[in-house]
């Protein structure tokens, strides 16, 4: 869906099946050529349903030449899903990427933890095909203990990570720190290899919207897309 918004234009991904269940298969290849400028979102949350089995996978890969903005809403996992995910990211030349994603464990509007499951999300990103950057996160059988360990969630059940790759990486590292003094949430940010990583984490999935959008909203000079509020 393209929505009619002002400025930099925006592409909403819909799933009209209102989920993933165990044995579903999303690919996502959103390829940006040089001079060009999109918003690339989704049209809500979206939810992994506990399963019998088999891993929901969803492999996304991002070409970027020109500017992209990936700005999906939040994956919900139910208790007992399992979610094979992964990113991968090739920028080029002046290309320009702000990329985020995020995970909800559990629905705690609906009173349910996320105590057994699996999730393995992979980030592997390259700059003129060398990598930069890559990330592996997992939790698998009993994840509840897993959460709780202070050397890995320290009890967040929601949590995102946002990158920003561009020749001014650099330059923005002490606004976007500036950005997370003061939040509700624990957060930081590191410079690695020309591009920023910022990390959140949260004990409740409210919280971690609301500040993820005010960081976004501050860092990019305009807000999120519309369809977040919708």
């Amino acid at each position: 869906m393209m929505p009619r918004v002002p400025g930099v234009p925006e592409a909403v991904l819909i799933n009209t099946a209102g989920g993933l269940a165990g044995g579903d298969r999303i690919d996502i290849d959103i390829d940006v050529a040089e001079g060009a400028s999109v918003v690339v979102t989704g049209q809500a949350a979206e939810k992994v349903y506990r399963s019998l089995g088999p891993d929901v996978r969803v492999a996304t890969r991002l070409t970027v030449a020109g500017a992209l903005d990936w700005l999906p809403q939040e994956t919900i996992l139910f208790d007992r899903a399992r979610l094979d995910r992964s990113l991968d990211i090739d920028v080029t030349g002046d290309g320009r990427l702000l990329a985020l994603d995020w995970l909800v464990l559990g629905r705690a509007a609906r009173g349910e933890s996320f105590t057994k499951g699996a999730i393995r999300d992979n980030w592997t990103v390259r700059r003129d095909g060398v990598p930069v950057w890559a990330d592996r996160f997992r939790l698998a059988g009993d994840v509840a203990a897993q959460i709780a360990k202070p050397s890995l969630l320290d009890g967040a059940v929601a949590l995102a990570t946002l990158i920003y790759v561009a020749k001014d990486a650099a330059d923005r590292l002490e606004e976007l720190r500036d950005l997370l003094t003061g939040l509700s949430v624990r957060a930081g940010v590191s410079l690695r290899n020309g591009l920023l990583i910022c990390r959140f984490l949260a004990r409740d999935a409210f919280a971690l919207r609301r500040e993820v959008t005010g960081v976004l909203t501050a860092f990019r000079g305009q807000p999120v897309p519309r369809v977040w509020s919708c």
